[in-house]
């Protein structure tokens, strides 16, 4: 085979993006991936019947066009189109209404009702502030030349959300809007930062909704892998590198590959202080994911439900906190905390005409085989009475089953690693820049390092920028 400028290993959205990233710079590049199709946590697949399309892993994408990478390509030119849905997040109460998290501020205030103005006050100013938010909460490192902008954002995302949520809201709407929110970062609701999360995900529903691609996560890979070809790049999928010295002769190699991968491809070649740091990296909980055919929409109680791409469920603040805790803890929730992506009801292409998906999944124990399903469907039962009379079929990963359809999800870790302040800032360790290694050409580009885990590409722009920075040194 011939060199290359660079050599990419793993074609999630890091990979990728980090390849693209290396062609534009005018640099060969090769992609390689395991699989026979490119994606990592955004492929699609008729998992469950004949012409039902669900998204395998990641489903709705606020980070896509809320990133100054993903924003930039040329993505709608190569099949993209975006599907902004009515409401961005509802979340169902038990008296039979729901809140939702409109793209506009007033609406949502209206659909909170009593902490509406607080919510406006809050979110207001951090939504208008994110383009000066977003190259420095994606990036490397937490400076930015916008400093008040950070300052607003960092006095209430420094606080646990059991703290703050009742300290910014008085009712229990608003707290479990918000709540819901946090939720997606699988941490302990008691741990520094934890709100941070909620407030990233309610500034992204305000500046840039939450779409999510016509026909499937898929649609983004195949963009980005066609973009690629267009610049050049070379792209060999099939190919399960078990070590770097399979690898073609290159100036650099990316890894969109978490620390146990980085530790069995580069072996020996990693000296041992740094291979007992990597061996130190610590992972999050799991997830456990049930995908549906239906024969009809999901019957919702409230009409807000019905309107919205992705739905909470969960209930209160204090129910949410309490699964969250649990999965953190090596507990099983026992009323856990699902997320719910309604793609068909905005998307024709994802079923038969008269016919619909559902993707939904919860949090559990790190490599939890505990079957959920039950759990889960209590849940949406909770809210959309009749539910279980839709399903037409039904498949299911435990953590178990994630970590064996892809090795970078360790446990069923779907973030590549605990989200906590000790690796929030310093995945996979404290390092600057955090991409590279002791091995020289050698770099990390997966959701393991900054910014952590999300279809952003931001990992993998941010370890390319890196690698060219030292090539021209």
């Amino acid at each position: 085979m011939p060199n290359y400028d660079a050599v990419v290993v793993g074609s999630g959205p890091n990979g990728l993006a980090a390849a693209i990233t290396f062609a534009r710079a005018g640099r060969s590049v090769l992609l390689i991936e395991a699989r026979d199709s490119l994606g990592g946590g955004t492929r699609t697949a008729e998992l469950t019947l004949p012409g039902f399309r669900h998204d395998v892993c990641a489903a709705i994408h606020p980070l896509a066009p809320g990133s100054p990478f993903l924003s930039a390509l040329p993505l709608e030119r190569f099949g993209v189109e975006w599907v902004q849905p009515d409401i961005a997040v509802a979340h169902p109460l038990d008296d039979g209404s729901a809140v939702g998290l409109h793209r506009s501020l007033e609406q949502t205030a209206s659909s909170i009702g009593l902490d509406g103005q607080n919510w406006v006050r809050l979110f207001g100013p951090l939504a208008a502030d994110w383009p000066k938010l977003a190259p420095t909460l994606l990036g490397p490192h937490p400076l930015t030349v916008h400093l008040g902008a950070l300052v607003r954002f960092g006095l209430a995302g420094v606080w646990p959300a059991q703290l703050l949520s009742p300290l910014l809201f008085s009712g229990e709407r608003a707290r479990a809007l918000f709540a819901g929110l946090v939720a997606h970062s699988l941490l302990d609701f008691r741990q520094p930062f934890s709100s941070s999360f909620g407030l990233v995900l309610g500034m992204l529903g305000h500046a840039v909704g939450w779409p999510f691609p016509r026909g499937g996560s898929q649609a983004i890979a195949d963009a980005m892998g066609a973009y690629l070809r267009a610049l050049g790049g070379d792209i060999v999928a099939g190919w399960p590198v078990k070590s770097l010295d399979e690898l073609p002769p290159s100036r650099a190699v990316l890894l969109d590959v978490t620390p146990r991968q980085v530790l069995r491809l580069a072996g020996n070649r990693l000296p041992a202080a740094y291979r007992r740091r990597l061996e130190r990296f610590r992972y999050g909980p799991g997830v456990y994911k049930v995908d549906y055919a239906l024969s009809e929409p999901v019957p919702w109680r409230a009409e807000t439900c019905r309107n919205a791409g992705t739905v909470h469920l969960g209930g209160t603040l204090a129910e949410i906190a309490a699964s969250e805790e649990a999965a953190c803890s090596g507990r099983i929730p026992e009323r856990p905390y699902v997320l719910v992506a309604q793609h068909s009801r905005f998307d024709s292409t994802r079923a038969p005409a008269g016919k619909h998906t559902l993707w939904a999944y919860c949090h559990t124990p790190h490599g939890s085989t505990v079957d959920m399903t039950s759990a889960i469907e209590a849940q949406i039962e909770r809210f959309a009475p009749g539910f279980q009379d839709t399903i037409l079929a039904r498949a299911a990963l435990n953590s178990a089953d994630f970590e064996r359809y892809n090795p970078n999800y360790v446990g069923g870790d779907i973030s590549s690693g605990a989200n906590d302040f000790r690796q929030l800032w310093t995945r996979p360790m404290l390092r600057f820049p955090p991409y590279s290694t002791p091995v020289r050409g050698l770099y990390l580009c997966s959701s393991s390092t900054p910014p952590g885990a999300g279809v952003h590409g931001m990992c993998g722009y941010n370890a390319a920028r890196a690698a060219l920075t030292r090539m021209q040194d």
